[in-house]
């Protein structure tokens, strides 16, 4: 089913009961952050979410997915995800169910450079 939610307020919605989530201006988007940690990453139009590098290529080759790309270079972990494969409740709350089941053992970014990509960490989901 469509959901007539903003794309934002439905992930605000998935991750309500998640603790320490925090909403961040990153990347010309809204980030939610868990644990201190970037963990997905939305505009209005699209996810940049953060999986496990074992599972990227498999995600990366499904319909409306590709690899990050910032500055030219690709970064493996992170999915763009566009928001016309992310109609239903259940296509979004796949994704931000990996993104936190990455989120619990990710590492945690040492770089203060807001051009990096923080990893995230967070509680796992099944």
């Amino acid at each position: 089913m469509t959901s007539p939610l903003s794309l934002l307020d439905r992930i605000r919605q998935r991750l309500a009961d998640v603790p320490q989530v925090v909403e961040k201006k990153m990347f010309g988007a809204t980030a939610f952050l868990v644990n201190d940690k970037m963990c997905i990453n939305a505009t209005e139009r699209e996810l940049m979410v953060r999986i496990d590098p074992a599972q990227h290529d498999e995600l990366a080759a499904r319909e409306g997915c590709s690899t990050v790309v910032m500055n030219g270079k690709p970064y493996r972990g992170y999915i763009d995800v566009d928001g016309a494969v992310l109609e239903t409740d259940a296509a979004l709350e796949e994704w931000v169910r990996r993104a936190l089941a990455y989120n619990e053992k990710a590492p945690v970014s040492t770089t203060s450079n807001s051009s990096t990509i923080a990893a995230c960490k967070g509680p796992s989901v099944n």
